[in-house]
């Protein structure tokens, strides 16, 4: 079965954190009312809620009116100081959901289930793997622009998921990228570098695998584009594809089983880990 999620790519599949569709406007705008009556019952002002949390007052007003949605940690931290007794962490998974568009929660669902995760990608670093500058660059670039307060909100969901890496335990994950994607100066040469930098630690994590499809390389069974296979504790696996204001997630056991196959292709037909890792030492020694 494909399921058509709706507009997103790649290099923009966590839309942020602020709700992106009615239900999810609903849930954030709830939960803040609760947290604003829960903090003034208590009698905390918002500078002090807010010195507390982090956060500035203008900050914790915006999460209070549903503009923007606490972190799952900051949730948990609010219903400490509130003496909330677990009122707020019974709201964390539906407004952790909210922070993604309908096209995204899905998958943002199965990376957080994962055992293993499987990614091709041919156009930009994968979102798992991007550094904040090179998230930045990114965003920065697209068409209609973007405003300053949507970036920031991007980038944080983006951060965000990458506590996948943090898991135990540990889901395995191995990401194949393109050799043009490592040589496209996103950002100018400081960020290139610090996203290098970035990838060449990834790789060394022992649950990690990166390796690099060489331009050279006289065949690829990714022709047709980037795509993630994800894999949950039940066996059950599940492609994902993006392209050109358009994604799908693939659930028939059939195709995904597949999508899996091709990527063993694809990863026969690189460089392998130890190779990849000295290629990504020789482009930071080019820069």
């Amino acid at each position: 079965m494909v399921v058509n999620l709706g507009d997103g790519w790649e290099g923009d599949e966590g839309t942020g954190r602020r709700p992106e569709d009615k239900t999810g406007r609903g849930v954030v705008l709830a939960f803040g009312q609760t947290m604003k009556m829960l903090r003034m019952r208590a009698g905390v002002e918002r500078e002090e809620f807010g010195r507390r949390l982090g956060y500035s007052a203008s900050t914790i007003a915006a999460f209070e009116q549903g503009r923007r949605i606490p972190s799952p940690r900051t949730i948990d931290r609010a219903d400490e100081v509130l003496g909330a007794d677990g009122l707020l962490c019974l709201w964390k998974e539906e407004v952790e959901r909210a922070q993604y568009p309908v096209f995204f929660q899905g998958m943002a669902t199965l990376e957080k289930e994962a055992i293993e995760l499987l990614a091709y990608d041919t156009l930009v670093v994968n979102g798992l793997l991007q550094t904040e500058e090179y998230m930045r660059a990114l965003l920065a670039m697209r068409r209609p622009v973007l405003d300053e307060e949507t970036i920031e909100q991007r980038v944080a969901a983006r951060l965000a998921r990458q506590d996948v890496f943090e898991r135990w335990p540990a889901p395995l994950l191995s990401f194949v990228v393109d050799e043009s994607v490592l040589r496209r100066w996103y950002g100018g040469k400081d960020v290139l570098r610090g996203q290098l930098e970035h990838l060449h630690l990834s790789g060394q994590k022992r649950n990690v695998q990166v390796q690099v499809m060489r331009l050279n390389s006289e065949e690829s069974a990714g022709v047709d584009g980037p795509f993630t296979v994800v894999t949950r504790k039940d066996g059950k696996k599940f492609a994902y594809a993006e392209a050109q204001g358009t994604s799908t997630l693939q659930t028939d056991p059939e195709q995904t089983a597949l999508a899996a196959a091709r990527y063993g292709i694809i990863r026969s037909q690189t460089l392998s880990t130890r190779e990849s890792l000295e290629f990504i030492e020789g482009l930071l020694g080019e820069l």
